[in-house]
């Protein structure tokens, strides 16, 4: 998906601006970019993270690179950011976006003169180059950002630095967040608000959708004021979120804590223990244990120290190879005991496949397999949840097919979304059997959403029910 980080500092900001970058390590696995501006105008560097973190790759960048300005991001497929000319000047800019209607707005573009984009290795258009494209359609820079938020059906969320200070815009229906920290002489910009506290920063505040502010290290002036209407990705709090982040001031850990109390209410088994899938399944599994009573453990533990970043790498089946090699089995807390392991969520079901069979391997009796959200049934719009090229990649959608003969209609598919219907049953039957678990049940999309504690309406739920 990606994440960004940006510094505005009366002192040389470029300490700030590395480690700041490198909290979002977690949010993305290709490229990682700095650019700067100060004295000597603009300097940016981009390095492949795929097969070395951000801060060794970034170490000697962070020596040499001097400014008071300064954005970065680490992303997981364009490399960015990127420095740009135009009528409004020079500026860098890096995006967290989703566009689905890249090639509509790339032909409008060439239809009003834009002479060219540069291919990516795979063919694709940058992203964050085509974002530039639009604002650079108008008159001004403020206008340019409001109008590119606008044309483009998906997200987007970014941050652009020019001589005047550091613009951040959140996406106008804020899908992904834009956290505002303060520290004598500086303002800072970030995806993850725990990105900026260990370098003194404190909470100063959220943006609203669509909302655009300028950053000086003098202060933070709001541009455009956000509108009413929020649909943020309540998967960041399930998934993406990094334990000690907090989205509109609900903390990510808090709310897997009430997700994983929101299921054991609603379930009857008695296992001998509860484990969580590591990471994001963890702080699930500990709310079940606390509101259940039955105790938590660690069955197996995921070796962090060459493999830190759950993403990597970028290739389908390394990445199944890799998860499955990252798990180690503690043995004597797995043999002739009935588990139940509580996941962030099943896409594909082949990782969780395997540890299941990983654990009947090393001795389990019993396997249940708790997923933290709904049943995943429709291909996200907004988000770059998964590198899935098409909605049967999801076990739910190849599940409904079989079940369906083929003949599956968005009426059907709604029929799938409702846990008190006689389809989402057979459902979830027909995954636990071709999973291999003892016993299958996820979490309600109620219970998942009241476990967040925000008004529904601001939610976006389109992955799990359709609805926009």
């Amino acid at each position: 998906m990606g994440g960004f980080f940006g510094v505005a500092s009366k002192q040389d900001c470029v300490f700030d601006l590395f480690f700041g970058i490198d909290y979002h390590s977690h949010l993305g696995t290709r490229r990682g970019g700095m650019a700067v501006y100060g004295e000597n105008g603009f300097d940016r560097s981009i390095h492949n993270i795929e097969n070395a973190p951000f801060r060794t790759k970034f170490d000697k960048d962070m020596q040499e690179m001097k400014g008071n300005y300064g954005i970065g991001c680490i992303s997981d497929y364009e490399p960015q950011p990127l420095i740009v000319q135009s009528h409004h000047g020079t500026y860098a800019i890096t995006t967290v976006s989703k566009i689905n209607n890249m090639k509509e707005l790339a032909k409008r573009l060439f239809e009003n003169g834009h002479s060219h984009f540069l291919e990516m290795s795979g063919g694709d258009i940058n992203a964050t180059e085509l974002v530039a494209s639009l604002i650079n359609q108008k008159e001004n820079l403020i206008e340019g950002i409001c109008y590119a938020l606008d044309q483009i059906d998906g997200s987007l969320s970014l941050l652009l630095m020019n001589q005047a200070g550091i613009y951040a815009a959140r996406d106008k229906y804020g899908r992904t967040p834009i956290a505002i920290g303060q520290k004598e002489d500086a303002f800072c910009a970030a995806f993850e608000n725990f990105s900026y506290k260990n370098l003194g920063y404190t909470d100063y505040k959220e943006l609203g959708p669509g909302e655009i502010v300028v950053m000086t290290d003098k202060g933070c002036k709001t541009l455009v004021d956000p509108n009413s209407d929020m649909k943020i990705c309540t998967f960041l709090w399930v998934y993406y979120g990094y334990p000690s982040s907090s989205y509109e001031g609900v903390s990510v850990e808090q709310m897997r804590y009430n997700c994983g109390a929101k299921m054991a209410g609603r379930d009857n088994v008695k296992p001998d223990i509860v484990a969580g899938v590591p990471d994001s399944g963890i702080a699930h599994a500990i709310g079940y244990a606390n509101a259940s009573g039955i105790p938590f453990s660690r069955p197996f533990i995921k070796y962090t120290p060459t493999w830190p970043r759950s993403f990597m790498p970028t290739i389908q089946s390394q990445r199944n190879l890799i998860a499955k090699m990252k798990l180690l089995a503690v043995e004597d807390l797995i043999r002739d005991k009935s588990l139940l392991l509580i996941d962030d969520s099943i896409v594909r079901g082949t990782q969780l496949r395997e540890t299941t069979e990983f654990l009947y391997k090393s001795g389990a009796k019993e396997v249940h397999i708790r997923p933290a959200c709904p049943p995943l049934l429709y291909g996200c719009k907004y988000l770059n949840f998964s590198r899935s090229s098409s909605e049967l990649d999801l076990i739910t959608r190849r599940v409904i097919e079989r079940l369906e003969d083929g003949n599956v209609t968005d009426e059907v598919l709604r029929e799938y979304t409702n846990p008190e219907s006689e389809k989402y049953e057979r459902m979830v039957e027909e995954i636990r059997k071709e999973l291999n678990f003892t016993s299958l049940r996820f979490n309600r999309l109620d219970d998942m959403l009241d476990a967040v504690g925000i008004d529904k309406c601001k939610l976006c739920t389109y992955c799990w029910d359709g609805r926009e």
